[in-house]
């Protein structure tokens, strides 16, 4: 994991690549890869800046073909620079057509970050590209290859619920928390599974499955910790105190099992 230091550098190296690039080309394409969990995405920064244009965002494929798309976009904002989300737009990639979708502000704080600091708020316009699957289909239409349903996740809505899996998903709690005990730490299995736990208890007994969307309804903030990797856990002391998160090692999960 990179020390405060190191992330104090990487910050700066890209603050100063983003106000480069936008001086010199109008805008910055910001790429986060997959960790195996959370997709791959890209975003813009400085599209509104330069040219009153949204700036944009799009999830799921490759790092150079995001690049593309993005550049893509931004001259499909050249020729429409308010275009019709009505609409789709024939061979925007390849045979397929694209389409896009206002992000809701809610998710900004999730993929946004540099061009917060790049505009000092979040006062800027965002637009997603979304693709279709092979048979032209869209995530929200009947049909979709379900192997790439979260692949792309929609950012004009879901804001209540933002994990990746089903609502109806199985999850780990306690009968405790159930009865009313606060969750204070929260398990992604490199298998999958989710545990949402109280911590004052370690009997197997008090195990129960429930719906993943009945834990973030009894407790909101759970809906933060939607980008926890396999194989990491979010512990807290109090419901007051932030979620803090650490990946564990190898000794640790044989340990917990």
């Amino acid at each position: 994991m990179a020390t405060p230091e190191e992330h104090a550098t990487h910050d700066a190296e890209a603050e100063k690549k983003i106000i480069s690039d936008v001086e010199q080309y109008g805008s910055h394409i910001g790429q986060v890869n997959s960790n195996g969990y959370s997709p791959s995405f890209s975003y813009t920064i400085g599209l509104f800046k330069s040219y009153g244009y949204p700036e944009l965002i799009c999830f799921g494929l490759s790092l150079d073909l995001l690049h593309s798309v993005l550049w893509s976009g931004k001259e499909l904002l050249d020729k429409y620079p308010a275009p019709d989300q009505s609409l789709g737009y024939p061979d925007f990639l390849g045979d397929y057509d694209v389409r896009l979708l206002t992000v809701d502000k809610a998710w900004y704080k999730d993929y946004f970050g540099y061009a917060k600091w790049f505009y000092g708020n979040w006062n800027f316009p965002a637009l997603q590209i979304v693709w279709p699957d092979k048979q032209a289909l869209f995530p929200w239409e009947e049909g979709f290859n379900p192997n790439w349903k979260f692949g792309q996740p929609l950012l004009d809505r879901n804001i209540d619920f933002k994990f990746r899996e089903e609502r109806n998903l199985g999850v780990f709690t306690t009968r405790q928390v159930l009865e009313g005990q606060p969750i204070l730490r929260v398990s992604h299995d490199t298998d999958g599974d989710w545990q949402f736990l109280c911590d004052t208890t370690s009997d197997v007994a008090d195990l129960k499955i429930v719906a993943l969307e009945e834990v973030i309804q009894r407790d909101a903030s759970i809906n933060n910790l939607f980008q926890l990797n396999y194989g990491w856990s979010a512990w807290r002391e109090t419901l007051e105190d932030a979620w803090e998160t650490w990946e564990k090692d190898i000794n640790e999960a044989e340990e917990a099992e």
